[in-house]
C-alpha cells in the first residue's frame, strides 16, 4: 500500500462520536475567551503588565489557542476535565475581580447586579458573532492537520455514513457562521433595490471561491495529493459547495422575506428528508446511478458534494434567521440575558427533536447532509452562541466592577439612562474609544478567508514534507503548535498593519 493509500485509509470508514462530547467541545472556546478577557483585566489592574503588541499576542494565543490544541489532541478524551478547570480558573479570577473592584466597594452584590442591569451597551459589531466565526475557523485549522497524526482521535475526524464527528460540524458550522453575517442582514435597509442587481452583486462576490475551489482541485490533482473520495466526489470541494449556496440563497432571500428564512429552512430540509426516503435519491448518493458505485460521469463523479448542497443550504437559511435574531438593536444588558435564554430553550428544543428524528427517520449524516445532521448543526450553532453570549455577559460584568477595563473585541459598556454622568462616565475607557487594542480575535475575524486559506496550504505543505503516520506524539504537537503560531502570527501581523483583505 502507498504512503497515499494508507493517509486516505486512515481518515475513511470512520463513525464518529456522541453528541454530548461534541457539545462539550463546542463550549470550551467559550470559557477560554472569558479566561482570556478575565486574565486582561487582572493583568491591567492587578500587575504590571506590558501592553506591547508582542505580549497581547502571546496571551491570546496561550489562552485561546493552546487549550484548543491540546483538546483535539492529547487531552481529547477528558474534555469535560478541560473545561472544568478552565471553569474554576475564570470562576477564581471573577471572584478575584470582585474582591479587589473599584467600583462599587462596599456595596451589597444584589445592588451591584441591578446596577448592572441598567447597563446600556455600544459596540461597532456584536462580539459574540465573532467569537463563533473565530473559534469555528481555529478549530477547523486545527483539525484539517491534526486529523493527518496518530494523536488526532478518530472518532472526532469526519463520518464515512452516518454518525456524528466534531469536523462534520466543522463545515456546517462555517456555513451557520458565515450565514449570520451575510450581506442581506448587514445591509438589510437598503434591499429594496433590484433583486437582479443583488444576484449580479453575488455573483460577482463569489470569485475568489472559484479561484480558491479550482485552484485547490488542480493542485491536488498535479501532485497526486490523498483524497476521501466519498466526502465530496472526485473534483468536487467544499469550496464549490460555498459558491452554489451562497448564489441559492441569494436566489431565495430575493423571492423571500428575510424574517422568514427559518420557514425556507424547515421546508427544504423536510423535502429534502422525504425525497431521500422516498425516491431512489439516497442510492444514487451512495452507489451512484448503476448501484454499483460508479464514478463514471459528472454526477456519479461529484455525487455526495452536488447533492449535499441541498443540506447546507437549509442550514444556511437557518444562519440568516438566527444572524437577523441576534443583530437587533438592544441597548441592555438584561435585553442580552434574555436573547442567551431564548436560543439555549431553541436548541434544547432542536435537540430533543434530533434524538426523536434519529430513533423514527434516520441518523445525523453529513455525506448526505440530511435532516439529522442540519437539526444537529444548528442545534449545536445556537447552544454554542447561547454559551458565548453567556460568557461575555460575564466578562462585561466583571469590566462593570473595574475602573477603565479594557478588553479588546468586547462589549463597551456605556452610561445607563437612570444614572449620572459623573458616576459612569468610567464605563468607556477613552482608550478604547479612540483605537482599538492589539488583538487576536480581531485579527483573525478580519482575514477569515486568508486564515483558512493559509491554513490549507501549509497543511498541503507540512503532509507533503513530514510522514505524518507514524509521527510521535511529542512531534506531532510541537508541529501543531508551530503551524498554528506561525498561520496566527501573519494573520496578526496584517492587521497590525492595517491589511483586510475582503472580496465583497
Amino acid at each position: 500500500m502507498s504512503q497515499k493509500q494508507m493517509k486516505e485509509a486512515f481518515v475513511s470508514n470512520l463513525n464518529g462520536t456522541s453528541v454530548l462530547e461534541i457539545t462539550q467541545g463546542l463550549c470550551l472556546p467559550a470559557f477560554c475567551i472569558l479566561c482570556r478577557g478575565l486574565l486582561i483585566i487582572s493583568l491591567q489592574h492587578f500587575c504590571s503588565f506590558s501592553h506591547t503588541w508582542r505580549t497581547r499576542f502571546f496571551v491570546d494565543f496561550v489562552v485561546l489557542i493552546v487549550p484548543l490544541v491540546t483538546a483535539l489532541t492529547i487531552l481529547s478524551s477528558f474534555v469535560f476535565l478541560e473545561l472544568l478547570i478552565v471553569i474554576i480558573c475564570g470562576t477564581g479570577l471573577v471572584y478575584q475581580i470582585y474582591q479587589r473592584r473599584t467600583c462599587y466597594a462596599g456595596v451589597p452584590v444584589q445592588k451591584i447586579l441591578e446596577k448592572f442591569l441598567q447597563v446600556s451597551l455600544e459596540s461597532e459589531y456584536n462580539p459574540t458573532i465573532s467569537y463563533y466565526r473565530v473559534s469555528n475557523s481555529v478549530f477547523a485549522a486545527i483539525a484539517i492537520l491534526a486529523v493527518d497524526f496518530p494523536l488526532f482521535p478518530r472518532r472526532l475526524a469526519k463520518t464515512e455514513l452516518y454518525g456524528t464527528g466534531a469536523m462534520d460540524f466543522g463545515v456546517g458550522g462555517l456555513v451557520f457562521g458565515t450565514a449570520m453575517v451575510c450581506p442581506e442582514i448587514r445591509r438589510r435597509k437598503y434591499m429594496e433595490g433590484s433583486g437582479f442587481y443583488y444576484l449580479l452583486k453575488s455573483l460577482y462576490s463569489v470569485w475568489p471561491l472559484i479561484i480558491l475551489g479550482i485552484g485547490r482541485l488542480i493542485t491536488i490533482k498535479s501532485i497526486d495529493y490523498q483524497e476521501h473520495l466519498t466526502e465530496y466526489g472526485v473534483h468536487w470541494n467544499f469550496f464549490f459547495t460555498l459558491i452554489v449556496v451562497k448564489l441559492l440563497t441569494t436566489v431565495l432571500l430575493i423571492v423571500f422575506p428575510l424574517n422568514k428564512s427559518w420557514i425556507v429552512a424547515i421546508s427544504i430540509t423536510v423535502l429534502y428528508q422525504l425525497t431521500l426516503d422516498l425516491t431512489p435519491l439516497k442510492r444514487l448518493i451512495l452507489y451512484g446511478t448503476d448501484g454499483s458505485g460508479t464514478r463514471v460521469g459528472l454526477l456519479n463523479a461529484n455525487r455526495e458534494g452536488i447533492i449535499s448542497t441541498l443540506g447546507y443550504v437549509a442550514i444556511h437559511m437557518a444562519g440568516v434567521q438566527t444572524g437577523l435574531y441576534v443583530f437587533r438593536d438592544r441597548t441592555h444588558i438584561k435585553d442580552w440575558i434574555k436573547v442567551a435564554c431564548c436560543l439555549l430553550l431553541v436548541s434544547i428544543s432542536l435537540f430533543i427533536s434530533l434524538y426523536i428524528v434519529q430513533v423514527n427517520v434516520e441518523a445525523v449524516s453529513r455525506r448526505m447532509a440530511n435532516l439529522a445532521f442540519c437539526m444537529w448543526v444548528v442545534a449545536s450553532s445556537l447552544i454554542f452562541l447561547s454559551c458565548l453570549l453567556v460568557t461575555d455577559i460575564i466578562l462585561s460584568f466583571a469590566k462593570f466592577l473595574i475602573k477603565g477595563a479594557l478588553v479588546p473585541c468586547s462589549w463597551k459598556l456605556i452610561q445607563s439612562p437612570d444614572t449620572n454622568k459623573k458616576h459612569s462616565e468610567f464605563l468607556v475607557p477613552k482608550a478604547e474609544r479612540k483605537e482599538p487594542s492589539p488583538c487576536l480575535i480581531t485579527a483573525l475575524n478580519r482575514n477569515q478567508l486568508i486564515f483558512f486559506l493559509l491554513s490549507n496550504i501549509t497543511t498541503g505543505l507540512i503532509n507533503l514534507m513530514i510522514d505524518t503516520l507514524h509521527s510521535s506524539t511529542l512531534w506531532a504537537l510541537f508541529v501543531l503548535h508551530v503551524y498554528m503560531f506561525t498561520n496566527c502570527l501573519i494573520i496578526y501581523v496584517l492587521y497590525l498593519q492595517g491589511k483586510t483583505m475582503k472580496f465583497w
